[in-house]
């Protein structure tokens, strides 16, 4: 096969067994705890998840510095647990998706331009731009399945600069990760190397040049950046 040009590299995540985990698509549920539902001005009634993407090659390695990105004044942050999917396919059963289909988990930062998304639905447009920006994934080392001890409950925290501003427990989501699995594969097709940001809790807020950011989902290797 011949390309007109050099086709990119495949986006990768380290495994913390020292592989590396190509990703093919990412996958992102919107208000997946109700404390945070409630903070975005909606009502947190179980209504059926609903999902949006970001491009592959934003995600940004553990440890890195993320550039501020252009044409937003308010960047916001947004930790979640991130489900790896080693298996897929279509209309995956809730009580298979654990035992077939989950590779890992990890932990994730859904960056958002809130100022752009406040924009984009004041006028009924798409929010691609707010929240598939450069480097807009930052996502720690995966952990395999096989090592995490249970990921249904747990302590999900984000600290600026050493302050708590997010903090809330994993078995609060609104929607658990076999429920998710199946609700997307009822959409599309899932594969191996897709990655699932779960949602975040309650405590979203602005981050500006400099800061530094940490997180943690109890259990899995803490997620640090810095903000350049």
């Amino acid at each position: 096969m011949r390309f007109s040009f050099p086709p990119a590299p495949v986006p990768t995540v380290p495994v913390v067994s020292g592989d590396m985990f190509p990703v093919r698509r990412i996958f992102c549920v919107g208000r997946n705890y109700a404390d945070h539902a409630r903070e975005m001005g909606s009502d947190p009634v179980r209504e059926k998840p609903f999902f949006f993407t970001k491009p592959a090659d934003a995600i940004l390695e553990n440890g890195s510095v993320m550039p501020y990105p252009p044409a937003t004044e308010n960047l916001h942050h947004e930790v979640e647990l991130v489900v790896a999917l080693g298996g897929g396919g279509r209309g995956i059963p809730v009580d298979r998706v654990d035992a077939e289909h989950v590779f890992g988990y990890a932990v994730g930062l859904d960056m958002t331009r809130r100022d752009l998304q406040a924009a984009a639905k004041a006028k009924g447009q798409p929010w691609d731009m707010a929240k598939g920006f450069d480097k807009s994934a930052p996502v720690s080392a995966i952990l395999p399945v096989v090592q995490a001890q249970g990921m249904s409950r747990g302590r999900i925290a984000l600290r600026v600069n050493g302050e708590v501003r997010q903090s809330g427990d994993i078995a609060d989501m609104i929607w658990s990760v076999p429920e998710l699995v199946h609700e997307l594969s009822m959409l599309v097709e899932l594969a191996p190397g897709d990655l699932i940001f779960t949602g975040t809790p309650a405590g979203v807020g602005p981050v500006a040049r400099g800061d530094r950011l940490e997180a943690t989902v109890a259990g899995l290797e803490p997620l640090i950046i810095t903000i350049g």
